[in-house]
C-alpha cells in the first residue's frame, strides 16, 4: 500500500509530539505538515491535501468543526481531544474516530486501521469513476452509442446542444459545451468558442491569420484555434 499522508492539526507541541510518536509504529504513515491552529490548518491542508487528518476540537478562536466546515474537500478525519462531549457531535462530521487522551498506543493502532479499511475504499470508488468515465452514453434519436473517450476526436457547438464526432460517427448531446469541458481529461483542448479537440487526434499545425493556428486533424478536418487560445496551445504543447 502507497504511503497514507497525515496532517496533524493541534494547539499543543505536547499533543503533537506525542501524537507522532504513536505514528512511528505505524510505517505506512508519513506525517506531511504540522498545524497549531484553525487558519493555520486550513491553509497547509488545502496546500498538501493530505489522505488523513489527526484534529484537535478545542483550539483557540476557532475549533476543529469549524475547520472541516471550511474544507471543500475534508480528509479522512480522527478527532483527538481530551474531552468526550464531542464524541456525538464529531460523528456527525462523519469522522471516522475519536481517541481520547492520552492515546494509547493499542487504541491508536485500532484507528489506523480503520483508516486503511477507509483509504481501501475510498481508492476503489476512486478508480470505478474513472473506469466509468472512460466511456459515455450517447442517444442521438433512435440510436444509441457506448464510446470510449479516447474515441472522441472533437465536441462543437450544434445551436443550444452539442454535436460529438467519434469514429465515423457524429450525434448530438443534450449539453452545453461548457457542461461538457468540465468533464473532460487533459487530452481535450478548447480550440475556440464553439470547439474542442482532442489533442491526440491533431495531425499537424499551421499559422493562420491574426495569430491564430489552424489545426489539421486525422479526418482531414481543419479546427481554427483562436489567438487567445493559441498561446496556451503552445505552452501545453510546449512549441
Amino acid at each position: 500500500m502507497k504511503k497514507i499522508k497525515a496532517v496533524i492539526v493541534e494547539d499543543s507541541r505536547l499533543a503533537r509530539n506525542e501524537l507522532k510518536e504513536l505514528i512511528k509504529n505505524h510505517s505506512e504513515i508519513e506525517v506531511i505538515g504540522e498545524a497549531e491552529n484553525v487558519d493555520e490548518g486550513f491553509e497547509l491542508i488545502n496546500n498538501v491535501q493530505p489522505d488523513l487528518l489527526f484534529l484537535d476540537i478545542n483550539m483557540p478562536e476557532k475549533d476543529g468543526f469549524e475547520l472541516l466546515e471550511m474544507l471543500d474537500n475534508v480528509p479522512i478525519t480522527v478527532f483527538t481531544t481530551a474531552f468526550d462531549e464531542y464524541a456525538i457531535k464529531s460523528f456527525e462530521y462523519n469522522a471516522l474516530d475519536y481517541l481520547m487522551k492520552p492515546v494509547s498506543p493499542a487504541r491508536f493502532a485500532k484507528a489506523m486501521e480503520k483508516a486503511k479499511d477507509k483509504l481501501t475504499e475510498k481508492t476503489e470508488q476512486s478508480e470505478k469513476k474513472v473506469q466509468a468515465s472512460n466511456q459515455i452514453f450517447i442517444k442521438d434519436g433512435e440510436k444509441c452509442w457506448l464510446v470510449k473517450v479516447a474515441d472522441i476526436h472533437l465536441f462543437e457547438v450544434d445551436g443550444n446542444y452539442t454535436k460529438v464526432h467519434f469514429n465515423d460517427q457524429k450525434a448530438i448531446l443534450n449539453k452545453s459545451l461548457n457542461q461538457i469541458e468540465r468533464k473532460l481529461p487533459e487530452d481535450f483542448f478548447r480550440a475556440n468558442r464553439n470547439q474542442i479537440i482532442n489533442i491526440g487526434y491533431v495531425k499537424n499545425i499551421d499559422l493562420w491569420f491574426s495569430g491564430n493556428l489552424l489545426a489539421h486533424l486525422h479526418d482531414d478536418s481543419k479546427i481554427e484555434i483562436s489567438r487567445r487560445q493559441s498561446s496556451l496551445f503552445k505552452e501545453k504543447m510546449s512549441l
